[in-house]
């Protein structure tokens, strides 16, 4: 994808402020562009015995084995059907790389950090810290994401050994 190469092209500075946007059910999330190295289409997945409902299974990706997370079982939402925009956004927060599997990715943005609405100026109790905040941008909101905050400190050796 396009989208794929301008974000391996992108550096550290200029990746600031950027946000990949990308929906579940009808909400629009956001995690940093920086934590992002690659959007695939869907493909096989293979399940795993007795893993955690929200861990959807692993694919070989390149020789890499990537576990894969049903972001609408992690952000507690109804299952849904997979559709042609259905895709897995691959990202990687130095301690683990994870696929996230979301309904469609919509755009990067940039949000100046003015626009963003800190989660702890927020009374947001149920997302167990991994929201870090609300962008507004155009309009709309977007809930943005902190990946390295995504998986407790249990789920994150889980994901490793996986």
């Amino acid at each position: 994808m396009a989208l794929n190469q301008y974000v391996l092209a992108e550096d550290e500075d200029t990746q600031s402020g950027k946000y990949l946007e990308f929906l579940i059910d009808s909400e629009v999330f956001g995690i940093p562009i920086k934590f992002v190295t690659e959007i695939i289409g869907m493909q096989a997945i293979n399940a795993l015995p007795e893993a955690p409902m929200y861990v959807k299974g692993i694919i070989n990706l390149r020789g890499k084995i990537i576990p894969v997370i049903d972001m609408h079982r992690r952000l507690n939402r109804k299952d849904f059907e997979y559709t042609d925009r259905t895709c897995i956004v691959v990202v990687e927060t130095g301690k683990i790389s994870v696929g996230l599997i979301v309904d469609s990715v919509t755009e990067v943005l940039g949000i100046d950090e003015k626009d963003i609405v800190p989660a702890s100026d927020i009374n947001m109790t149920g997302s167990r810290g991994y929201l870090s905040g609300i962008g507004k941008v155009n309009g709309k909101v977007s809930l943005l994401l902190d990946c390295e905050k995504l998986f407790s400190e249990d789920e994150t050796k889980l994901i490793e050994s996986l």
